[in-house]
């Protein structure tokens, strides 16, 4: 009985500590615009609670006190006395908003991975396919498929039956053009547009910048494999097939290459999709900014870094790859084991596996496999300078990375993969 009695006087005395607080923060604030009258009252309220607080008065005496305070500040409070909702809930969400903005910016920020670089370790987007055909999820399968793995249905509709032509590059390359566009409707973005003609009227699909896996769809909708691709284009160009097509299509070098329509061998069916997939969300990860302020990159680590100062890019970026140079290592390719101060590289099991090419991994790849590449070619070996760092994709051979455009520069490193939030897949956990 005399602790809750104890326990109720503390609380009774926090209390009056609280309202002295509010009160001292009105007479700071509006002492130069309240009336004389208001002042004294105000002035007189928070000495005489003061005072009962020194003297530890009982909790009956407090209560009437801040009971006579609270109708003062009733008067004189304006806007920090009573405060309305609307109030309350700005400075709630204003202070959320600090709180959040100091921790993405010294601890914790999210990341999401674009590409499939660094795949099998980290997803980038990917893409299920359902071809003309086959049965698609439903309504409430694209419900939870969506809020479980992120997947957004992308599909190309046929206008009417015909003859079916596509957009080509290259052997196996589609043509595409880069527009602009808004994500969710909200933040700019860009976008691969594709174009499909049926008996010469076009109907596009557009899919996020990063994705490049449309290639790899068509053929499985169209030809079931590479092989068999190959043989048909042959074929086309055998036969004179190939028609030079009157635009240019860009592709992410900002280089110009004349395109080519060629026929596809199924004929479109008004109404159904011409290419039809659910595209996958990459991995959504958090990223520790903290520890490299204590501890220094070690090579074998995630390695996530700023783009802005890397001329190779030209834009600046997040990017995330693996760490496997520091300043004074020198680099050696000899493929598919890359080598580390004249040793097999050590420090991740993406390493070893990527060595001994187990399955997905396929080995570490030299700079000329790579288009635009300008490091790590096949018996060159690279030294690392002061101030930098070299990293690489675990998905070598389908990689831009250091050997591409370079160094990462010390100032530019960001951190290290925590933990993976999103998707809800096997891979959800701490990142590895």
């Amino acid at each position: 009985m005399f602790g809750l009695f104890a326990s109720q006087e503390k609380k009774m005395r926090q209390n009056a500590v609280n309202w002295l607080e509010l009160a001292d923060k009105v007479w700071n604030y509006r002492r130069d615009v309240l009336k004389a009258s208001e002042l004294q009252a105000l002035t007189s309220k928070r000495a005489s609670l003061r005072e009962m607080l020194k003297d530890k008065a009982d909790v009956g005496k407090l209560k009437l006190e801040i009971e006579a305070l609270e109708g003062i500040l009733q008067k004189t409070g304006d806007s920090i006395y009573p405060k309305t909702s609307l109030t309350e809930n700005i400075e709630f969400f204003l202070v959320a908003a600090i709180v959040i903005l100091g921790i993405r910016t010294y601890f914790v920020q999210p990341f999401k991975i674009p590409t499939n670089s660094m795949w099998p370790t980290y997803y980038g987007m990917t893409a299920e396919n359902f071809p003309s055909g086959t049965e698609a999820p439903g309504t409430l399968a694209r419900i939870l498929r969506l809020a479980a793995f992120g997947a957004d249905r992308r599909e190309a509709i046929a206008p009417k039956s015909g003859a079916l032509s596509a957009v080509f590059i290259g052997k196996g390359r589609m043509g595409y053009t880069i527009k602009s566009g808004r994500t969710w409707r909200m933040t700019s973005a860009l976008f691969r547009e594709y174009t499909f003609y049926v008996d010469g009227e076009p109907t596009t699909l557009r899919v996020p910048e990063d994705f490049s896996d449309i290639d790899k769809l068509m053929i499985e909708s169209y030809f079931g494999s590479h092989e068999a691709f190959d043989q048909y284009w042959d074929k086309m160009i055998t036969d004179h097939k190939l028609v030079r097509h009157d635009i240019t299509m860009e592709e992410n070098s900002n280089s110009s290459i004349p395109a080519v329509l060629m026929s596809l061998p199924k004929d479109a069916v008004a109404g159904q999709p011409i290419l039809r997939f659910d595209l996958m969300t990459g991995d959504q990860l958090f990223v520790d900014r903290m520890s490299y302020h204590f501890f220094k990159p070690e090579v074998g680590q995630g390695f996530v870094f700023k783009t802005g100062n890397i001329a190779a890019i030209g834009q600046d970026q997040y990017y995330i790859k693996r760490l496997v140079g520091v300043p004074g290592d020198v680099l050696e390719v000899k493929s598919p084991v890359l080598y580390r101060n004249n040793k097999p590289i050590t420090g991740a099991k993406a390493f070893a596996s990527n060595a001994n090419r187990v399955a997905p991994y396929t080995g570490y790849t030299a700079g000329e496999t790579l288009y635009g590449a300008r490091y790590l070619f096949t018996g060159q070996t690279l030294s690392i300078p002061e101030g930098s760092f070299f990293a690489m994709g675990d998905n070598s051979s389908n990689s831009s990375d250091g050997r591409v455009w370079g160094y990462v520069p010390a100032q530019d490193v960001v951190g290290r993969p925590l933990f993976i939030y999103y998707p809800f897949t096997r891979r959800w956990g701490p990142a590895r």
